[in-house]
């Protein structure tokens, strides 16, 4: 499976099963549909989710499959999967549960995109690193990306990191409030867990401040990235 999960108390542990857990349709897909089940067939309250990986989290997107894609200009397949990267990232930063992501290694690219989402991050303190190599790459973020950097990054290490394409630590990370706090691989999950467990808060009251809270960034990946994602030019 590409992703399970497990309930402890009211907390769902899910996990990425999937490598170097890259972006690609069948990968969207599967997480779109655990979070449905873990929503409508639980009674969780807060999620973490954490990679099987021990040294990755998650290396952004599937180039292995995008840029095939884009070769053979199969643009609606690809416009299709944008749009399905972004429900993803909206799902997460609506969802109707307190979200933290248990960062277990590496986190690069639409990875630390993707952690940026989550309400509360902590992450591995003995390997890994935090990095935004879109510059490198000659991909410039997308507005919604931009918008949820803009959440989990002060603004003054957003354009480093967006500017210079460097390599945060999970110290680094935690002394710039990146993430709440590093851990050792071995006492990562169970601090995780224990923080988790102490948000015993009511689904309705969480979504409706995460509605308020995010509408722009909503706003962002639903309406403003849409030129971009039409266009079918996503590098330069």
């Amino acid at each position: 499976m590409l992703l399970d999960y497990e309930i402890d108390e009211k907390v769902a542990i899910i996990t990425m099963n999937s490598g170097e857990n890259r972006f690609n349709p069948d990968f969207l897909a599967a997480f779109l549909d655990i979070l449905d089940k873990v929503e409508q067939t639980t009674e969780a309250q807060t999620i973490i989710i954490k990679s099987a990986h021990e040294k990755i989290f998650s290396n952004g997107l599937d180039l292995d499959w995008l840029v095939p894609t884009l070769k053979e200009q199969k643009l609606e397949e690809v416009k299709k999967y944008f749009y399905n990267l972004n429900k993803l990232l909206i799902r997460i930063i609506t969802y109707p549960m307190i979200t933290i992501a248990a960062i277990t290694g590496h986190v690069f690219a639409a990875g630390a995109i993707f952690a940026c989402a989550f309400d509360f991050r902590f992450m591995r303190s003995d390997r890994g690193y935090f990095c935004l190599p879109e510059v490198d790459l000659g991909i410039p973020f997308l507005p919604g990306m931009i918008a949820l950097l803009g959440k989990g990054i002060p603004s003054y290490k957003f354009e480093e990191l967006t500017y210079t394409g460097c390599r945060l630590t999970a110290m680094d990370c935690e002394k710039h409030h990146i993430i709440t706090k590093a851990y050792p691989l071995d006492k990562l999950l169970k601090e995780t867990l224990g923080f988790a467990k102490g948000l015993n808060k009511q689904r309705s009251t969480v979504v409706e401040i995460k509605k308020r809270m995010n509408n722009k960034i909503v706003h962002a990946l639903e309406v403003e990235d849409v030129p971009y994602i039409e266009s079918g030019k996503y590098n330069y």
